[in-house]
């Protein structure tokens, strides 16, 4: 009797550390998800994708946190969690995608601004030669040329950092040159209608 309880509580453990051992932590699947986490950030996601990038770490938090909270549970079954990283890899290839496009805008807007400057500054040299050279006029007209020339050195200085640092920074840089030739704009349109008006 004693040994038949024994023979039955063997084979009860066997079976409960056949069942627990079934399985097993799906560490193929935590390295895809870690690999192509680690590719979209190689695309920049986290820079030009923020929020998107941010949803893709917290889908692979969830899958890992769940997964650490089974492995301490007698019966244990990773299909969810298998799954959620899966599912964490094809985010990541949309996320990349994202950064992409992101990028391209960032490039196109970038060369529009460029090109902006570029018919800013045209018209500023225009202006100039119809601005009045009156008293002290020719002294600000040299600074305001000094400044267009300034202006024309900076659209090259951004045209030149395309590509080697953040399209967001070169951007910025860009919208500033553009103002500051914008600014001279204005201020040669107001002096020559001043000027017309007299």
């Amino acid at each position: 009797m004693k040994n038949k309880f024994l023979l039955s509580l063997s084979a009860l453990a066997i079976a409960l550390f056949v069942f627990s051992g079934c399985a097993k932590v799906p560490q193929a699947e935590i390295d895809n998800a870690n690999v192509a986490i680690e590719a979209a950030k190689t695309a920049q996601a986290d820079v030009y994708v923020p929020e998107a990038f941010a949803a893709l770490q917290d889908s692979m938090n969830v899958a890992v946190t769940s997964i650490e909270a089974k492995k301490s549970k007698l019966f244990k079954s990773y299909k969810n969690e298998k799954a959620q990283l899966i599912n964490v890899v094809a985010i990541s290839e949309d996320v990349k995608a994202k950064t992409e496009a992101r990028i391209n805008e960032l490039k196109a807007e970038i060369q529009q601004t460029l090109t902006d400057i570029t018919t800013i500054v045209e018209e500023n040299k225009t202006l100039i030669t119809q601005a009045p050279k009156g008293k002290g006029g020719s002294t600000v007209l040299m600074a305001i040329k000094a400044e267009i020339a300034t202006i024309e050195t900076s659209a090259a200085e951004v045209q030149a950092a395309v590509g080697t640092e953040s399209f967001i920074a070169t951007l910025d840089k860009a919208k500033a040159v553009k103002e500051q030739a914008s600014n001279i704009n204005n201020e040669l349109k107001a002096v020559i209608e001043k000027y017309t008006k007299k």
